[in-house]
């Protein structure tokens, strides 16, 4: 029997013909479209614990922003019916680019306008329009860059060169008047602290994690009897709570250090980073386990049985062939545990670990909105940038795959 050959789908069709030919860009905008009409870009409050009174984006950002938003949405949406040609997908990424910069420029103006004949109290917040768009922007964005298959370097050129502009914005004053740069302003020394304390618990729980999992992801792949064991009891402590797990850890943690004065000296008890760290190494084994064992399950047992053949002992074949070979998806284990880290330790801060978390439970006991997202912003940021990090790491191994 003869194979057909594989028909490309057909792009979408409008009732009038009008072809779509990336889904993905047509949907954010129509999405950004829909946010913009139906809720408020900025919200103005009288302080910071009132909810504020919505305002839109061609009321608060003015006539230019809100037409350069416009104009740039709809060049976009052009793009997205046009046929995917590499000069089209370039022009895609350059147009989300500027969506996302003028989005977040128009915040800023918006909020510096809105201030000014408002009390001393007043607070400007953005609003769920402007996240919305900045969200559908950024996401654009990488859309046309992955659709480009642009390379190692060109990606991280036009990431770092779209930071930089939000950075530019930041260091000239743009955002001054919002309410979330006032939070910070009134917390600068606590927020430094907050993020490095942040940093420590992530370093501090994902090393100690490689050090324990990697060993015995190594020993599941070599023995797969312990493969049943060692993951019922990993994805057992995979379905406990972060809270629960946290306050399981206090009553044992106290009673050691009141048994042992000089683990309580270090730092060791039922409350502070010493639980909190336990609780993330415990959650960050399973990701670890698992992808040292599918990495090593998936070398091939010729290129193996090729080593030996060659005159490598066991521990050779390990260093020069296994672990090379299975290095991408390890990579993309750390990866995943990364992230699921930054974001567990967010929580550890109820049990007084510290970190970021701290602004998001202050933020949540006084119900002020921006100091919530004071901590929980600086961690979605860290999350992303280990991800990219990771994720370009792991494109320059020798063993990733090309797409």
């Amino acid at each position: 029997m003869s194979r057909q050959a594989r028909v490309p789908a057909p792009p979408l069709a409008t009732p009038r013909g009008i072809g779509i030919h990336d889904q993905v860009l047509f949907a954010l905008v129509l999405a950004a479209a829909v946010a913009t009409l139906i809720s408020g870009f900025v919200a103005l409050a009288p302080n910071r614990l009132v909810s504020g009174v919505p305002a839109s984006l061609w009321i608060s950002a003015g006539a230019a922003f809100t037409a350069a938003i416009i104009v740039t949405a709809l060049l976009l949406l052009a793009v997205s019916m046009s046929p995917q040609h590499p000069a089209a997908l370039a022009a895609a990424a350059l147009l989300a680019g500027a969506w996302l910069l003028l989005t977040v420029a128009a915040l800023g103006y918006a909020a510096r306008t809105l201030i000014v004949d408002a009390p001393p109290a007043a607070r400007v917040s953005a609003g769920p329009a402007f996240w919305v768009v900045a969200v559908c922007a950024a996401l654009a964005f990488v859309n046309a860059l992955q659709r480009l298959r642009a390379g190692l370097v060109l990606m991280t050129a036009a990431v770092a060169a779209l930071c930089g502009g939000i950075i530019l914005f930041a260091i000239t004053g743009a955002f001054d008047a919002l309410s979330i740069v006032r939070e910070y302003a009134a917390r600068r020394m606590l927020f430094g602290a907050a993020l490095v304390r942040h940093v420590a618990l992530v370093a501090g729980s994902v090393g100690p994690a490689l050090l324990v999992g990697f060993p015995l992801g190594i020993a599941a792949a070599r023995k797969p009897r312990l493969q049943g064991p060692l993951f019922a009891v990993l994805n057992l402590l995979q379905t406990v709570p972060s809270i629960a797990l946290f306050g399981l850890l206090i009553v044992p943690l106290s009673a050691l250090a009141a048994a042992l004065p000089r683990l309580a000296a270090i730092g060791v008890g039922g409350i502070g980073p010493a639980p909190a760290i336990i609780a993330l190494v415990l959650y960050a084994l399973l990701p670890i386990v698992r992808n040292t064992v599918t990495g090593l399950a998936g070398v091939a047992p010729a290129v193996i049985d090729a080593a030996r053949g060659m005159g490598l002992t066991r521990a050779q074949i390990f260093r020069r062939v296994e672990l090379p070979l299975s290095l991408p998806i390890l990579v993309a284990g750390l990866r995943i545990v990364t992230v699921q880290t930054i974001g567990l330790a967010v929580v550890a801060a109820l049990i007084g670990a510290g970190g970021l978390g701290t602004f998001v439970f202050e933020g949540l006991g006084q119900y002020a909105l921006d100091l919530v997202l004071l901590g929980a912003l600086p961690a979605i940021g860290l999350a992303l940038a280990a991800d990219f990090v990771l994720h370009m790491l792991s494109a320059l191994l020798p063993g990733a795959r090309r797409g």
